[in-house]
C-alpha cells in the first residue's frame, strides 16, 4: 500500500506580511493513521525540500496527540525536509494520494500544473484521492475525463465561509474555498464550524477543516483496503 502525501510549498499569506503553510495536525494525523496500518509513504511538494508550516498551527492549543508525535520524530523530520519536487512523482508508482490543507495550498496547490496532472492520473486511474480542510483547493482546476470539473456533481466539503471569517481571513485570501467547489457544481455540504466532517463520493474523499483529518485518512484507509481485497 502506496500513498503519496502532497502539501504545500507556498509560505505568504497574501498580502499581510504573515506566514501560511501547511497545518501540522492536517498532515501528522492522517500520515500515522496510514503509517500505523504499515502504508509507505512518500511526501512529495510543488517545490521539494521542506514545506513551510503555518505557525497557528504550532500554537498551543492547536496541539494534538498526533502533533506531539510528529515533534518527536526524528525520522519523519528528516523525510519532512526532503520531499520530492511534484514534477518528479508518477502517480503510477501509488495507490492513493492525500492532500493536507492549512492556507498554502490556496496559492500553489490550486494552479500547479503538475498537482493537477497527479490528480487527474489518479482519478483516470481508479485511485482514491483525498484533500482535507483548505486543500480541496487542489481540485478546484481539475478536470474529469469529460473535461469537466473534477467535484462536478460529487459530494465535496472544505473550509467553510463561516470558519474563514472565524480565523478573520475572508478579505485576505485569493478566494473562498465553499463558495469555489460549488461554482464548479460541486454537491457542497459542511457540519458544524471546527467540528469534523467528512464526505465520500466514489473515489473522492473531502474533510471539512482540521478536525476532519484524522477522520479522513481512516476513510481513505478503508477505501484502500476494499479496494485491494481479494475479489476486486
Amino acid at each position: 500500500m502506496k500513498v503519496l502525501f502532497v502539501l504545500t510549498s507556498h509560505s505568504e499569506l497574501g498580502n499581510t506580511g504573515k506566514k501560511t503553510g501547511f497545518w501540522v495536525e492536517e498532515f501528522a494525523a492522517p500520515y500515522y493513521v496510514m503509517a500505523d496500518a504499515g502504508a509507505d509513504i512518500t511526501i512529495g511538494s510543488p517545490k521539494g525540500g521542506q514545506p513551510p508550516i503555518d505557525p497557528k498551527s504550532e500554537a498551543p492549543d492547536a496541539q494534538t496527540a498526533a502533533t506531539k508525535r510528529y515533534y518527536a520524530d526524528a525520522a519523519l523530520k528528516e523525510k519532512m525536509a526532503n520531499t520530492k519536487k511534484l514534477a518528479d512523482v508518477n502517480a503510477a508508482d501509488f495507490d492513493a494520494v492525500f492532500y493536507p490543507g492549512g492556507h498554502g495550498p490556496m496559492w500553489d496547490l490550486y494552479e500547479d500544473k503538475n498537482s493537477i496532472a497527479l490528480i487527474q492520473n489518479f482519478w483516470s486511474a481508479g485511485k482514491p484521492v483525498a484533500a482535507v480542510c483548505h486543500a480541496p483547493s487542489a481540485l478546484l482546476n481539475v478536470k474529469d475525463e469529460n473535461d469537466e470539473p473534477l467535484v462536478k456533481g460529487k459530494k465535496v466539503t472544505g473550509f467553510t465561509n463561516t470558519e474563514e471569517e472565524g480565523v478573520q481571513l475572508t478579505d485576505v485570501v485569493p478566494y473562498l474555498l465553499e463558495d469555489e467547489l460549488k461554482a464548479r457544481g460541486g454537491h457542497y455540504s459542511k457540519g458544524s464550524d471546527w467540528g469534523p466532517y467528512v464526505v465520500e463520493d466514489s473515489m473522492l474523499i473531502t474533510g471539512q477543516n482540521p478536525a476532519s483529518s484524522e477522520e479522513a485518512a481512516e476513510r481513505l484507509l478503508a477505501l484502500l483496503k476494499k479496494n485491494t481485497a481479494p475479489g476486486n
